[in-house]
């Protein structure tokens, strides 16, 4: 039987939808992209560690599984109280001053000392190995974040002075530290980690042995002395390798929002970017490829993740503002905004690419404000 040329037309046009369809969806065989991970962690409910002189909260890759890169820690110690003697093989440490006051002795592998003393917007870095030791000084107890180059690594590992001395067998440590075996019984059994301690004098003694050349690099930043980058809809401070040169692997930078600010929608290059939220409310939200987004909403002593090369946003909620501590594991800060990007494209372009009008591309930031302020 003839066959019409309709019903050949629709059986072509029949065929053709199909072949469009099937060539639309996915192969059979294409793996299922991972949903994002979560990206919040409420680092200050937790109660990790808690003893008389203070206590020690992190997020490791074991209570944190996305931040691979970098853990935390938020520490409190009491005036007297001592983080005792220790260094740390595997991360550098990184920390923040949130409240009260604080010493810290540390030792370098050129046999050079500094004592300085920290308080609320200073930071310090130690590379990995240096020796080190953190006394409260009070009046009240002083609260402080500690950041590491390593998600993986613990502050409850540390090579603390009390377990190695504790751990090795006593005629040789009382060898080495030129005592008798009944003075040595007197040192603590095991690891004091976090111990009670009288509160130091005003002014830093001086050191046992007084050969010793001061650090050549300085292990302290005042972070909030610095003078802020205004920008609409509130301040940032950033300290890299370029501003304090002994900070090689972390940038930090501190983050005011206004009430209802907008930190623009942005990416980082080449380092994954670690938040901890001081003061306030925002939504954060991060885009994954794929079509993969998540939000989540942060306030006081939450923490987010945000891997290397993720799109995402800090947009101030509530009616005060919100105050944010970040970190990225790199020396160097990198940033590329989607503001930036548009204005880095001819017109013609970003008209086909979002099949928009002239007009409506005019519209169009051309470079980066870095926050915006409250809509009006």
């Amino acid at each position: 039987m003839p066959i019409s040329r309709r019903k050949m037309f629709q059986s072509v046009t029949l065929a053709g939808m199909a072949a469009s369809a099937a060539a639309a969806a996915p192969p059979a065989d294409e793996p299922k992209l991972a949903e994002l991970p979560d990206f919040k962690y409420d680092i200050e409910s937790q109660t990790h560690w808690v003893g008389p002189g203070g206590s020690a909260k992190e997020a490791t890759v074991a209570e944190f599984p996305i931040s691979q890169s970098i853990a935390g820690v938020s520490m409190r110690l009491k005036p007297g109280a001592m983080r005792e003697l220790h260094w740390h093989s595997l991360a550098a440490e990184w920390a923040y001053m949130l409240e009260g006051r604080c010493r810290v002795t540390v030792i370098t592998p050129e046999g050079q000392a500094e004592v300085a003393d920290f308080e609320v917007g200073d930071t310090w870095y130690f590379p990995r190995g240096h020796g080190h030791a953190l006394q409260g000084l009070g009046p009240g107890e002083c609260h402080f974040l500690l950041g590491f180059d390593n998600g993986h690594f613990s502050e409850f590992g540390t090579f603390s002075v009390t377990d190695w001395i504790a751990s090795a067998p006593p005629d040789v440590v009382a060898r080495n530290l030129n005592l008798s075996l009944a003075q040595l019984a007197q040192f603590p059994r095991k690891e004091v980690y976090i111990g009670t301690g009288r509160v130091p004098p005003a002014a830093p003694p001086a050191l046992r042995n007084a050969d010793l050349q001061p650090s050549q690099f300085s292990h302290k930043y005042r972070l909030l002395d610095q003078p802020a980058i205004k920008l609409e809809g509130g301040t940032e401070r950033i300290v890299s390798s370029r501003e304090f040169p002994i900070q090689t692997t972390l940038t930090a930078s501190r983050l005011d929002l206004e009430p209802g600010a907008l930190r623009e929608l942005h990416w980082h290059p080449h380092a994954d970017e670690w938040q901890y939220y001081i003061r306030g409310r925002a939504r954060v939200g991060i885009f994954g490829s794929h079509g993969r987004a998540k939000t989540e909403e942060f306030g006081p002593g939450q923490i987010a993740f945000i891997p290397q090369g993720y799109g995402h946003y800090v947009d101030s909620l509530g009616p005060e503002p919100t105050e944010v501590l970040i970190l990225f594991n790199s020396g160097v800060y990198q940033e590329i905004s989607l503001s930036a990007w548009l204005g880095a494209n001819p017109a013609h372009l970003l008209e086909d690419n979002f099949s928009a009008p002239a007009d409506v591309v005019s519209r169009l930031p051309v470079k980066s404000k870095g926050m915006l302020g409250r809509r009006g």
